[in-house]
């Protein structure tokens, strides 16, 4: 009888490959991807100046976060279709390649197109090596090595500014780029020779249609609001008719879920009160959060006068306010077994950062920015990681997986919108305030870098540097009133008993 019993699902310790060795090159996987999102921020004003297209800044972190957040929920089908090497190693390759062409680009046109493309290989990155973890180690071991890569991405969000200003002033802004390529190398060739997935594929029926309709939704939103009043006058039909189309497809991409055999996005999830909630707020996280790491250095290079790698040092406080609040909320929460009040607190804490944020002047002594950025860190740390707890609490087993999945999309969702929508404020309050204040006659240059602005005449830098900031301020003001929805939706919120 013994012998008609179905073989264990995992083999036993010494047929597994050498773990530590693949798990290492699995994090390497995942650091790459991570660094992306955030290493860009400290060398924006750097390329910039050397490309000029100050009004397109935006959409250098927004073409990556876009690309990279519509194909997650393909990669992870693709991963159960095709196995997960195939699709790690794929993914890397796109993203390499993508790399290699942004370090080459020649025009700021050129390079967002590129971090679409990289985006295109990132998103990859970390859903298919958090699911690769399942098919080297057993269910009971997993815990701990789904710990690091959380810890990974939190190092990443600290290390990648700083690293990214080393590298522009050191280097030069396309060697952060270029650095990839070694790094994703060595990953390609550990994967290749030590991880031997075991698990059955299992079919699955890929939501194309779906995928399509997102990104084109998407894509003309984000297009709306970072080309009116910039690129576009408010009063332009063609603007508004992006509006009305990305409207449409958004309709046809609910109208898709509803025929769908495994839709992206199951709607079922939306009867559940905590999934919307958390889906909603982590939106507006996510429009705070990649705003504020997009538009942080900018000021602090401009306005302040900063290095890049001293831009990177001084938004320390915010992302260690990040990460000492991440632990620090988890721990709470597994011991008093209630998350409720983390989102309200945090959500205030996020909007009186972001408020006081708005108030800075050009003489603003630093130690005083140094804790509003504290103080905006702490709100996000205690938010982030309790919605996601908090979703995978209210929805039944079988759902945990694509909600988590959708909670995560509805955040970076929320960062491609806000770091386009915290452009266009931006370059609209600048291209205003300058056409009010500039001297008659007076011309700036095509390319506004930090050293090109260090070598205005002083009147003329005087006016731009007043102008610059007040744009800030009216960036900062906005994102502070928009997380007081936040703050607001966070009392709808309802403890649920946390399961054993």
């Amino acid at each position: 009888m013994d012998s008609l019993q179905p073989s264990v699902a995992f083999p036993v310790v010494e047929e597994r490959p050498p773990i530590r060795l693949l798990f290492t090159a699995l994090l390497l996987v995942m650091l790459l991807g991570a660094l992306d999102q955030t290493i860009v921020s400290t060398a924006l004003p750097t390329i910039v100046g050397e490309l000029g297209g100050l009004e397109s800044l935006s959409w250098v972190v927004t073409s990556y976060l876009l690309t990279s957040t519509i194909v997650v929920p393909l990669y992870g089908k693709f991963g159960d279709l095709f196995g997960r090497k195939v699709v790690i190693q794929a993914s890397i390759l796109i993203f390499l390649a993508g790399s290699v062409l942004c370090g080459v680009a020649q025009d700021m046109t050129q390079l967002i197109v590129l971090r679409a493309l990289q985006g295109l290989g990132g998103g990859g990155l970390m859903v298919v090596t958090m699911a690769a973890i399942a098919d080297v180690i057993p269910p009971a071991e997993r815990g701990r090595y789904q710990g690091l890569f959380g810890g990974v991405f939190g190092l990443a969000t600290v290390v990648g500014p700083l690293l990214g200003g080393f590298i522009v002033e050191h280097l030069s802004w396309r060697w952060i780029f270029y650095i990839n390529v070694p790094l994703g190398v060595l990953a390609l060739i550990v994967i290749g020779l030590v991880f031997k997935p075991h698990v059955a594929h299992v079919k699955h029926k890929i939501d194309y249609m779906g995928a399509a309709f997102l990104a084109a939704s998407l894509t003309c939103i984000i297009l709306f609001t970072s080309q009116g009043g910039t690129l576009l006058p408010w009063s332009s039909p063609q603007l508004w008719f992006t509006l009305v189309l990305g409207f449409i497809t958004l309709g046809g991409f609910i109208y898709e879920e509803r025929l769908a055999d495994e839709p992206i996005m199951p709607l079922e999830l939306f009867r559940e009160r905590t999934f919307v909630l958390s889906g909603l707020i982590g939106f507006i996280v996510g429009f705070s959060l990649f705003g504020a790491i997009t538009f942080l250095p900018l000021y602090l290079q401009v306005a302040k006068g900063s290095t890049p790698s001293q831009a990177g040092l001084q938004i320390l406080p915010m992302m260690a306010g990040i990460l000492s609040t991440s632990i620090i909320s988890g721990r709470l929460i597994s011991r008093i077994g209630k998350y409720r009040w983390f989102p309200i607190c945090g959500t205030a804490l996020v909007a009186c950062g972001m408020f006081l944020m708005s108030t800075l002047q050009l003489t603003t002594p630093l130690h005083t920015m140094y804790l509003f950025m504290l103080l905006l860190g702490l709100g996000l740390g205690m938010v982030m990681q309790v919605l996601v707890l908090a979703v995978q609490n209210a929805v039944p087993f079988k759902n945990v997986g694509v909600a988590t999945s959708g909670a995560t999309l509805f955040r970076s969702i929320g960062g491609s919108v806000g770091v386009a929508t915290f452009g266009a404020i931006f370059t609209n309050g600048l291209q205003s305030r300058l056409a009010d204040t500039m001297p008659p006659g007076a011309e700036l240059p095509r390319s506004m870098g930090p050293t090109t602005v260090e070598h205005l005449p002083a009147a003329l830098r005087h006016t731009y540097l007043n102008a610059f900031a007040g744009s800030m301020h009216v960036v900062f003001l906005v994102a502070g009133a928009v997380v007081l929805l936040a703050f607001a939706l966070s009392w709808f919120m309802q403890d649920k008993p946390l399961r054993k």
